[in-house]
């Protein structure tokens, strides 16, 4: 496997699994009686981080071309005709990450999440269609939107932490 090969499958394919294994564990460790709040919470979490990295990207781009435009070569992944600020794809692997976090603390499923994001994000800076700056905008942008999740009531915080003890 050429390294090209694997530069493209960690910026791009990796996205299917946190997508399923976030799916998973939101449909099915996410107790029935707190499932409308739970999705409503991801719901907005996710729509505002959407939506504030429209608007910042809008506002504040740090460089009108990608990395692999400045260098003259070939894109090592896909990616949107647009100056690339902040990361859309790491974004989006970070908002669900964060999600599966505060709606099931789930600590393997979590653990899981976070490698498959860090590796979304290091193959897109290798792939040359992101800079450091676009990944971490990315991140910091998920983690604004997830603010959201300070709304969860505390006896139920309460209630997961005897979960997790019994797992």
């Amino acid at each position: 496997m050429t390294s090209e090969l694997v530069i493209r499958i960690i910026a791009d394919a990796a996205v299917v699994p946190v997508v399923l294994l976030a799916a998973y564990a939101l449909l099915f460790k996410v107790p029935k009686g707190a499932r409308f709040q739970a999705y409503s919470r991801v719901l907005m979490a996710g729509l505002t981080a959407y939506l504030l990295a429209k608007f910042i990207g809008f506002v504040y781009q740090p460089t009108d071309m990608r990395p692999f435009e400045l260098l003259g070569v070939e894109p090592g992944a896909s990616y949107l005709d647009n100056p690339g600020f902040p990361s859309d794809h790491v974004l989006f692997v970070t908002a669900i990450t964060l999600a599966v976090w505060f709606e099931t603390k789930q600590r393997i499923i979590t653990g899981i999440l976070v490698v498959l994001s860090g590796c979304v994000a290091l193959g897109r800076i290798l792939a040359l269609v992101h800079s450091p700056l676009d990944v971490i905008g990315g991140v910091v942008i998920a983690a604004i939107g997830a603010l959201w999740y300070i709304q969860v009531p505390v006896e139920k915080r309460g209630d997961r932490g005897k979960s997790r003890r019994r797992q």
